[in-house]
């Protein structure tokens, strides 16, 4: 029997967020998708507590104004018109929580842009290891498998991936530390502000025949793969559903 949860407010950080997690994402069979052609990348959903004032801030970047970000959602399908749109994450902290990094502007693939801990699996390494890897690089956090909780879809990337989520719980004596070399930010989103009702959101493009996925998320809005992937963590591992996101398409911008 799955278990799930109506939100309405904080979701507690707690065993029994732990073990309901643990439990939809034992029950969820695996997507895989093989890599021929495409280069193999892994990403980490690390869960972990949040506190809404120490955790929700969004400052600017220095040089960075309130119009600069509000520009760069111009590229956005479907938010043209959506004047509530800011670019900034403020407010989203606060219980239960996923991390979510901004890339660094000066990265050389997708700077900016909203990311989950991960990147390239090395000659020699599994993805799973390439997740830890990678995690520790960015943000500073030593993950083992004693921290591993289970593994979504693989998600085949417009830029030539193949990448393969794993879902880690960390507890209070591990801290990310953002890697300035690579990760501009770190937030704190609330799997509160994951089920909002306004939650996906689904955009036609003139490109493909596949629904662009959009996670509203504070004044922003999060796209595939990111967006696909925090989808289906939110869709399996805490709603426990039967949600398979890998046919989502991804907005133009984030083809290259």
């Amino acid at each position: 029997m799955r278990e799930t949860a109506r939100v309405t407010s904080e979701v507690l950080f707690d065993l029994s967020l732990r073990r309901r997690l643990r439990s939809n994402l034992d029950r969820h069979k695996v997507r895989e998708h093989s890599d021929e052609g495409l280069a193999r990348a892994a990403v980490c959903v690390v869960v972990l507590d949040s506190d809404a004032i120490i955790h929700g801030v969004d400052p600017l970047a220095t040089g960075e104004s309130t119009s600069d970000r509000k520009r760069l959602l111009a590229e956005i399908p479907g938010s043209a018109n959506d004047v509530e749109l800011t670019g900034n994450v403020e407010g989203t902290a606060g219980g239960a929580s996923v991390l979510l990094t901004r890339r660094g502007s000066r990265l050389k693939d997708h700077p900016g842009q909203w990311a989950l801990p991960g990147g390239r699996v090395d000659s020699g390494e599994t993805p799973l290891q390439a997740a830890m890897r990678e995690a520790s690089e960015e943000v500073g956090l030593n993950l083992t498998s004693d921290n591993l909780i289970g593994q979504l879809d693989d998600y085949p990337t417009r830029s030539g991936y193949v990448i393969s989520p794993f879902v880690f719980w960390i507890d209070g004596e591990l801290e990310p530390v953002a890697n300035p070399a690579e990760v501009a930010s770190i937030h704190r989103i609330s799997i509160r502000e994951l089920t909002r009702p306004d939650s996906p959101r689904f955009v036609k493009i003139p490109e493909s025949d596949r629904p662009v996925v959009q996670l509203p998320i504070g004044g922003d809005l999060i796209h595939a793969p990111t967006g696909a992937v925090l989808y289906q963590f939110r869709a399996v591992a805490f709603d426990g559903d039967s949600v398979r996101v890998d046919e989502l398409e991804q907005p133009v911008f984030a083809w290259r």
